[in-house]
C-alpha cells in the first residue's frame, strides 16, 4: 500500500525547495501519494513539473485546512485532525510552521504521525535580523519535528545555536542535480526568443523574480561590466517590472531577455557563458549547482554556502553583497576571457561532480523518511 505523504509548504511556486520536493516525488514514483497545501493559495506552479503518473492532489478551500490564519488552539487542532490521516507529513519553511505547532500540541493526544521539517532559508523580512518572535516560536514548536532538514552549513548552524534544536535533530543534506542531463549541447530553442549572435558573450541567471533576488543589481552590474553581449534572466514574479526598469534606465533593455519560467534548466543553461547570482540572500541554490553541472564559471554575492560551494580557483569572483563595484569588474573579467571563464567552467563542472549528484540527494532523504516512519524500504 502507498505511503501517504501531506507536503505543507509556504508556496508551490516553482523554486529550489519546491523543484526538490517534485524531484523527490516522482522518484519515490508509485510508492507513495501525496498530498499539497500551500501557505498561499494559487501559488501551484510547480505542480506542472510532477510527472503525470505521480498520485498527487491540491485539496481547494474546504477540502483541507488553510495553512493561514492566527495561531490558536482550535485552528491547530483543525490542522492535527486533517494530518492524522497520513503517514508522514514534511513541512518546508517558515510559512508551514503552523503544521509543526499543530503537531507539537497534539502529537500525543491524536497520535500524530512523525513530522519533518525542512527550513531552506529567509524572505526579505528577515535578511538583516531574524525576527525575534520567530525564532522563540521555532524554538518551542520545533521540538515536535523528527528532524529538522537544511541544505547548508550556515542554516545548520542556526538552528543548532539560534534556534536550540539539539545536533541530533538538525540534518544536512546537501542539494543535488541529475549530473549527466547537463552534459552537451542545450536545446537550439529551448529559450524563446533567443538568439546568440557573433561574438556574444551570455550572462544568465535562474531565478524566482522576487526582491531578495536582487535581479536590478544584476541589470546594474551586467551594464557597467561593459558587456556587449546579452544578459538573460529566467524566472517569474513580482520584481518584472522592476527589472526591466533597471535595464531602461542602465540602456541595456535592448540587449535584456526576460524569457518567463522555463521548467527544465538542462535543456537551456548551456546557452550561457557565465552564471550570475546577485542575490542578498541564499543558502545552497540549485541554480548555481545546475549552472557549475553544465561547467559555467560564476559571478556570485558572497550568502549563505555559495563561496565553499564552488570551485577554489572560483572563489575569487564570489563577492561581498553591497559592492556592486566588485561584481561588475568580476562579471567583466569573465566576460573579456575565455580561456578564463573555460578554465572556471571545467574546475566547477568537476566539483559539481563529485559532490552534487541527485542520487546521493534522493537516497538521504530516502532514508530518512523511511527512518521517521519505521518502515525501511516503503518508498522504493
Amino acid at each position: 500500500m502507498p505511503v501517504r505523504i501531506l507536503h505543507l509548504h509556504s508556496t508551490f511556486s516553482l523554486g529550489g525547495k519546491e523543484a526538490r520536493a517534485v524531484r523527490l516525488m516522482n522518484a519515490f514514483g508509485s510508492a507513495a501519494d501525496h498530498v499539497v497545501l500551500s501557505a498561499v493559495p494559487g501559488a501551484l506552479g510547480a505542480r506542472a513539473a510532477i510527472d503525470p503518473g505521480i498520485a498527487v492532489s491540491f485539496p481547494g478551500d474546504g477540502e483541507a485546512p488553510s495553512l493561514i490564519g492566527r495561531p490558536g488552539p482550535l485552528r491547530y487542532a483543525r490542522l492535527a485532525r486533517y494530518m492524522a490521516g497520513f503517514d508522514l507529513v514534511l513541512s518546508y519553511n517558515w510559512g508551514a510552521m503552523d503544521g509543526v505547532a499543530a503537531r507539537r500540541l497534539y502529537a500525543g493526544a491524536m497520535r500524530l504521525p512523525p513530522l519533518i521539517h525542512h527550513e531552506d532559508g529567509f524572505n526579505a523580512d528577515e535578511l538583516t535580523r531574524q525576527k525575534p518572535a520567530r525564532v522563540h516560536f521555532r524554538r518551542a514548536m520545533l521540538a515536535a519535528a523528527y528532524r529538522v532538514v537544511v541544505p547548508s552549513e550556515r542554516l545548520e548552524r542556526i538552528a543548532q545555536r539560534i534556534w536550540k534544536q539539539p545536533a541530533r535533530r538538525v540534518q544536512r543534506i546537501a542539494n543535488g542535480v541529475a549530473l549527466d542531463r547537463y552534459v552537451g549541447l542545450p536545446d537550439a530553442d529551448a529559450i524563446p526568443g533567443f538568439r546568440r549572435a557573433p561574438g556574444d558573450v551570455v550572462v544568465g541567471t535562474m531565478a524566482g523574480l522576487r526582491g531578495v533576488k536582487n535581479l536590478p543589481r544584476l541589470v546594474r552590474t551586467f551594464a557597467a561590466s561593459g558587456s556587449a553581449g546579452r544578459l538573460v534572466i529566467v524566472g517569474e514574479g513580482p520584481e518584472r517590472e522592476a527589472i526591466l526598469a533597471a535595464a531602461q534606465a542602465e540602456g541595456v533593455a535592448d540587449r535584456l531577455l526576460l524569457p518567463g519560467f522555463l521548467a527544465d534548466a538542462a535543456r537551456y543553461v548551456g546557452h550561457f557563458d557565465i552564471f550570475a547570482l546577485s542575490s542578498d540572500s541564499e543558502q545552497f541554490p540549485i541554480a548555481m549547482i545546475e549552472a557549475m553541472a553544465a561547467g559555467l564559471p560564476v559571478v556570485a554575492t558572497d550568502v549563505g554556502d555559495v563561496r565553499t560551494m564552488v570551485a577554489a580557483e572560483n572563489r575569487r569572483f564570489v563577492v561581498p553583497v553591497d559592492d556592486e563595484p566588485a561584481f561588475a569588474d568580476a562579471l567583466g573579467r569573465l566576460i573579456a576571457s575565455r580561456d578564463l571563464r573555460h578554465r572556471l567552467g571545467t574546475v566547477n563542472r568537476a566539483v559539481a561532480r563529485g559532490r552534487y549528484g541527485e542520487d546521493a540527494m534522493i537516497a538521504a532523504y530516502r532514508a530518512l523518511y523511511e527512518t521517521a516512519m519505521h518502515r525501511p524500504g516503503a518508498l522504493g
